[in-house]
């Protein structure tokens, strides 16, 4: 019986490795998700909305990828203002069967606040009158921050993530029909699939980020986060932060047709590179 069940594992594993582990892989399905939206407004620069710089370099990025690669079909959450909320999003991309998950987003820096001496006034205490300090507060939204970072999911999320592979393990894996919910060794290959998604969120990050980089971007490199919007989404996939919206300079470069083409050339250009790679 132990034979049996090892011979089970071993077939299962030679044909998780042939699915995950090699390359080969065509990349034929690319979800782009415009972060926030409708009534999500996101991040606030002076000038700008994250929601409306979100939609446009995920626009551009879309456009180049139909343009650029004949083979790839793009598929969107969101092509005007509107808020998909995000396990929408996740439905989208796992209905479209995607074999990547790009959401794009703007960053900003949590507002500083200062308390400043103004003064004095005597205040009664008692028969008595004193002199007590008097402030006032300010809140300081600008920042010197800049730059670009990507992220990829936080382990602590790795058990829904895990529930979206294990949902929709009919999308990933040729032969589906092997894998038993009720076998404790699909758990494992679930997990393993998990793991492989990770890395190859990793490796597309890392690509992004080198591109930005290229452009003169500040590198902040790719980080982990246990983020939602990429944690119910069967594929891997990598959240990217274009730029600080509360940093004067890097808001008016966002809006400049400049600077959304670059952002999104740059995106493109790490997707194809990615795709490059597992498609050898």
């Amino acid at each position: 019986m132990q034979i049996r069940i090892l011979s089970f594992i071993l077939i299962l594993l030679t044909l998780h490795s042939q699915t995950v582990f090699s390359n080969g892989k065509k990349i034929t399905k690319i979800v782009l998700d415009a972060g926030h939206g409708g009534s999500d407004g996101g991040a606030q620069g002076k000038i700008s909305q994250e929601k409306h710089l979100t939609l446009a370099i995920t626009m551009q990025v879309g456009k180049i990828l139909k343009d650029s690669l004949k083979d790839v079909q793009v598929i969107y959450t969101r092509t005007s203002d509107v808020y998909p909320t995000l396990k929408e999003r996740h439905e989208i991309a796992n209905r479209a069967k995607g074999d990547l998950f790009v959401s794009v987003h703007i960053n900003a820096t949590a507002a500083r606040v200062e308390r400043i001496h103004t003064g004095y006034q005597y205040v009664k205490k008692g028969k008595k009158k004193v002199k007590v300090s008097t402030y006032r507060t300010v809140r300081h939204t600008e920042t010197a921050a800049r730059g670009t970072e990507t992220y990829v999911l936080g382990l602590h999320r790795s058990s829904q993530k895990e529930g979206a592979i294990g949902n929709n393990v009919d999308n990933i894996i040729e032969e589906p029909g092997l894998l038993n919910e009720n076998d404790p060794q699909t758990a494992i290959i679930v997990a393993q699939y998990n793991q492989a998604f990770l890395s190859r969120s990793v490796s597309l990050g890392t690509r992004i980020q080198s591109e930005f980089e290229r452009i003169g971007r500040n590198n902040l490199g790719v980080k982990q986060m246990g983020l939602e919007v990429l944690a119910g989404s069967a594929m891997p996939g990598v959240l990217v932060e274009c730029g600080f919206i509360n940093n004067p300079e890097e808001e008016a470069y966002m809006n400049s047709e400049q600077g959304q083409n670059e952002l999104a050339q740059a995106i493109f250009r790490g997707i194809r590179a990615y795709k490059l790679e597992m498609e050898r």
